[in-house]
């Protein structure tokens, strides 16, 4: 009987284990996610401002795969991350054409943890820089 214990505990490590490095095969991609969620609808899936909704934007969305290569190589990271968390107006977008993200990231940071304690504006940066990581992976070489 002891026997049998072992061998199920052996092979309770082994399957724990096991499924540990599956997981750690697939790391969640945080950015795609929110590029998924909140971009790829005027941005289009591959970031080229293609979306599906582009037929009803007043304005054409920015090819985000040219941001780098149109600033001399280098990615406008801080311009970028002003104009996605809204403290700077998107004038590619116009003043109200594209959502102010930051507020967003704000209000579903509260419904998420409500009565517990939080910094709001980590949440948010955490967001935004996952997200522009993302734009950044897309750029053209």
């Amino acid at each position: 009987m002891k026997r049998d214990l072992v061998n199920a505990a052996l092979l309770g490590i082994g399957l724990t284990i096991a499924g540990g490095a599956a997981l750690a095969q697939q790391k969640p991609d945080i950015g795609k996610r929110e590029y998924d969620a909140n971009c790829a609808s005027c941005h289009g899936p591959a970031g080229k401002g293609d979306g599906p909704v582009k037929p009803w934007l007043t304005k054409s969305a920015p090819d985000l795969t040219m941001l780098a290569k149109n600033n001399g190589g280098v990615m406008p990271v801080a311009k970028l991350y002003a104009t996605i968390e809204g403290s700077r107006e998107a004038t590619a977008h116009g003043t109200a054409d594209m959502p102010v993200w930051g507020y967003e990231y704000r209000v579903q940071a509260a419904q998420h943890y409500m009565d517990t304690p939080y910094d709001p504006e980590v949440y948010v940066r955490t967001r935004i820089l996952a997200l522009i990581d993302y734009i950044y992976r897309l750029q053209a070489k």
